[in-house]
C-alpha cells in the first residue's frame, strides 16, 4: 500500500514519554514521534543507521559521547551501533528514520 495517513495510524509508546506513529517500507522504518518535554530517552545502541530529524522543539542529543542540543531545521546522523541517548528541553516533534527496519517497532 503505497499512501497512508498517520493518524490512522496505531500511537505506541515506545519510551516513557516518546509517542510515535510508525512506517515501514520494504528497507527502512519511519519513526514520527511527540515527545513530552522533560522525556530522557535512556543510553542505548542498535544495529541500526538512524538519521533524526527535528520538526519542533529542542532536544539535548548525545552520540558516543558528543551532545548538542538539535532544533527545528537540524539533522543527527547516527551511525550503526553507536551509543546515544537525550532529553527534551522542549515537547518536540521528530522523525527518525532508521535502515533497516525496525522489527521491534512494528
Amino acid at each position: 500500500m503505497p499512501f497512508l495517513n498517520l493518524h490512522e495510524l496505531e500511537e505506541k509508546q515506545i519510551v516513557p514519554g516518546f509517542k510515535g506513529h510508525f512506517v515501514h517500507s520494504e528497507n527502512m522504518t519511519f519513526a514520527y514521534w511527540d515527545i513530552e518535554v522533560g522525556a530522557v530517552l535512556p543510553e542505548h545502541s542498535h544495529p541500526h543507521e538512524q538519521v533524526a530529524n527535528i520538526i519542533a522543539g529542542e532536544f539535548e542529543l548525545t552520540v558516543n559521547g558528543e551532545m548538542k542540543v538539535i532544533r527545528p531545521g537540524s539533522v543527527a546522523i547516527i551511525p550503526p551501533d553507536a551509543t546515544h541517548s537525550g532529553r527534551a528541553i522542549a515537547s518536540c516533534r521528530i522523525i527518525d528514520v532508521f535502515y533497516p527496519v525496525r522489527e521491534d517497532y512494528r
